[in-house]
């Protein structure tokens, strides 16, 4: 029994890793798309066809208009870079896995934009390594068990900290820092503290979930209070970002999130 046990999950197994490289060799090889906002875009077809986080989008184009540079902490295929770029804006993007970078490049090569743009093919955690980093696409993690992805659908990836990888680049720059990384904020923004207190604040909009994609076993994001304290230590407010407005969030409101006394569907926070 433990023997067809076994053979049913390689077959499993393979099936699933033949359906991966599959669906990356169609990605790879996709006809790009003129979208909408007067660019080239490949490697998403919802991104490309504008039904992408619309409120988002909205949201990070009207912030844009107000700085020098654009860092893009989980930058997947690029979408948000495209954005910043086709307005002219200095952008920083920083993706660890293979397939989301050949897109990235592709997207930023096929609209002329090389020399406005400057890629790390890392993650950012809380110290230089390498790390295991599961699953793909928009939802990969270097958290186990993130989103309910398979232990067996695992790379490893080079990491370093955002301090060490700006250095003083930023410091007297106007700039918006986009942060989606699945689960992994608390230890990118431990490596993090002198971009926090830069010459010229950043504005930082950071995806921060509560209960959703949790692995299993957790309930609510264990982070979640930190992540927040931390912003709060370096003088900036919170703000939730609802449909296309903002509401204030206090340490009162985070400590009522934590305790479970106020529900949110939102997941996505501005601090400035």
């Amino acid at each position: 029994m433990l023997k067809n046990m076994i053979k049913r999950l390689l077959a499993h197994s393979k099936v699933l890793s033949i359906y991966r490289l599959v669906r990356d060799y169609l990605k790879r090889h996709a006809e790009p798309i003129e979208t909408k906002w007067g660019f080239s875009f490949s490697g998403n077809l919802e991104m490309a066809s504008g039904n992408y986080e619309p409120n988002e989008t909205q949201l990070i184009r009207s912030l844009l208009s107000d700085v020098d540079v654009f860092i893009n902490i989980g930058a997947n295929v690029g979408y948000y870079c495209c954005h910043a770029l086709s307005l002219g804006k200095k952008t920083v993007a920083f993706e660890p896995l293979a397939n989301n970078l050949q897109h990235l490049q592709a997207n930023i090569k096929r609209n002329n934009w090389s020399q406005l743009a400057e890629i790390f093919p890392i993650a950012l955690s809380r110290s230089n390594g390498v790390f295991e980093f599961w699953g793909s696409d928009t939802g990969a993690s270097l958290i186990k068990g993130w989103a309910g992805v398979t232990e067996d659908y695992v790379t490893l990836v080079p990491t370093n900290t955002l301090d060490r990888m700006l250095g003083d680049s930023i410091d007297k720059q106007r700039t918006l820092i986009l942060v989606d990384i699945e689960g992994s904020e608390l230890n990118m923004l431990r490596g993090a503290f002198k971009t926090l207190n830069t010459g010229v604040r950043p504005v930082w909009l950071v995806e921060i979930v509560t209960w959703q994609n949790q692995p299993a076993g957790t309930l609510f994001n264990p982070d979640f209070a930190e992540i927040f304290q931390i912003f709060f230590t370096g003088g900036y407010r919170a703000y939730e970002v609802d449909a296309a407005s903002l509401r204030e969030i206090t340490d009162v409101d985070v400590l009522a999130m934590v305790r479970g006394e106020v529900q949110t569907k939102n997941y996505m926070y501005l601090f400035r």
